[in-house]
C-alpha cells in the first residue's frame, strides 16, 4: 500500500506532440508547466488574456490540476512572442508558431514521473511485478478520471440513455459519451482478463498496430503473429462501442455480443448518438520505465501513449491511496 499524489511534485507529466510546429504562422504555441489547474481552466485564461474566444484556444489533450503537468497550447496571437503576464501556477517555458491551431489527440503520449510514498506491507515483490511490466505490459483500463467526481459522467450517461435529460452543453455530452464507451471496454477487457486470454491473440479478433488505430483480422496461419506480438508491435484490441460491425469473429464476437446484452441501454444509447466502432488496445507496454525503490517509497518513470493511465499501472502493482481525492474528492 501507498500514497500519490501527497505533493504536487509526486505526480509529474509531461506530454509529446505528435508533430513540431514549423514556427511559422498565425498561431501561437505555448508550453506550459501548471501546478494545481487544470487543461480547461488553463485555456480560459489563455482566452482572455489574448482577448480571443475560448474555443479559439488548443490544446492536445485534457490533464489532472493535481501535479505539475507541461503541455501545449495554442492561441491566435498576431503579435511574434507572448508578453502578456500569466496567473499564479502557469509558467511559460517554450514558446514557438505553427499555421494551425493545436487540435484535441495530437500527441503521441505523454511523460510520467511519479513519486508512490508511505509505502506499507510486503514490498518484495515490486521489482518482479515492474520488470513483469516492463517486457509484457499491463491492462489498458480507462482510469477513474474518465469517469468524473464519483463516476458522474458514467451516470449523466445512463441517465441520458434511460430518457433523461440530455446534457446541455457539448462538453458534458462529450464526457457522457466517453465516460460511456470507457465503461464497455473496461468490462470487456475484465472478462478477457479473467479468461487470461487479455495479452493474447485469439482467432477472430483484430490485432492493432502499436501507436496507431490501425487494426488487422488475426489468422492462426500467420507464423509472425506470435513473434509480432511478443515484440509488442501488434496487440489485441477491444471495442469503442458505436455503429457499424466490429470486425470480429468466432469467440471473440460472441464476448462482445455478451457484452451488448448484458449492457443493452448503454450501447444503443451510444449508436444513436451516431458514434462508430472503433478499437482501442487491450494492453499497453510503457517505454522506458525506470523505478527506484526505497523504504518507504518508490519512484516510477516512464512513457505510455496516448489516451493510457499512469495510475492503471499503479494498480498493478500495489494499492494507492489518492491523496488528493481522498481531500478533494476530485479527478
Amino acid at each position: 500500500m501507498g500514497a500519490i499524489r501527497v505533493r504536487p511534485e509526486d505526480f509529474q507529466v509531461a506530454e509529446k506532440l505528435s508533430f513540431e510546429p514549423n514556427g511559422e504562422g498565425p498561431h501561437c504555441f505555448l508550453y506550459l508547466q501548471k501546478t494545481g489547474c487544470n487543461s480547461a481552466w488553463v485555456a480560459r485564461q489563455l482566452a482572455e488574456l489574448a482577448a480571443c474566444s475560448e474555443r479559439d484556444v488548443g490544446y492536445a489533450g485534457q490533464k489532472d490540476r493535481h501535479g505539475v503537468t507541461r503541455q501545449w497550447f495554442s492561441v491566435p496571437l498576431s503579435a511574434e512572442t507572448w508578453t502578456a503576464e500569466l496567473p499564479d501556477g502557469i509558467e511559460l517555458l517554450e514558446q514557438t508558431r505553427n499555421q494551425r491551431k493545436l487540435k484535441r489527440g495530437a500527441l503521441s503520449g505523454n511523460h510520467f514521473r511519479i513519486r508512490v510514498s508511505d509505502l506499507d506491507g510486503d514490498t518484495s515483490g515490486l521489482e518482479e511485478s515492474l520488470q513483469r511490466i516492463s517486457s509484457d505490459g499491463f491492462p489498458n483500463y480507462f482510469g477513474p478520471q474518465r469517469f468524473g467526481i464519483d463516476g458522474s459522467n458514467l451516470q449523466r450517461a445512463l441517465d441520458w440513455f434511460a430518457g433523461g435529460r440530455k446534457p446541455r452543453n457539448r462538453q458534458a455530452r462529450s464526457f457522457a459519451l466517453s465516460a460511456a464507451r470507457a465503461f464497455l471496454f473496461n468490462r470487456l477487457l475484465a472478462w478477457r482478463v479473467q479468461a487470461g486470454n487479455w495479452n493474447q491473440l485469439v482467432a477472430g479478433e483484430l490485432a492493432q498496430l502499436a501507436g496507431s488505430r490501425s487494426v488487422f483480422p488475426v489468422e492462426q496461419t500467420d507464423e509472425r503473429i506470435p513473434q509480432r506480438l511478443a515484440a509488442g508491435d501488434i496487440h489485441p484490441s477491444g471495442p469503442l462501442w458505436g455503429r457499424g460491425d466490429s470486425g470480429v469473429s468466432g469467440e471473440i464476437a460472441d464476448c462482445e455480443e455478451k457484452l451488448r446484452v448484458e449492457y443493452a441501454d448503454l450501447c444503443a444509447g451510444l449508436e444513436a448518438q451516431g458514434l462508430k466502432q472503433e478499437r482501442r488496445s487491450l494492453r499497453v507496454i510503457p517505454g522506458d520505465l525506470q523505478w527506484q525503490i526505497e523504504a518507504e517509497q518508490f519512484t516510477l518513470e516512464l512513457f505510455l501513449p496516448r489516451g493510457s493511465f499512469a495510475t492503471t499501472l499503479l494498480r498493478e502493482i500495489a494499492d494507492c491511496r489518492d491523496a488528493q481525492t481522498v481531500r478533494n474528492k476530485d479527478y
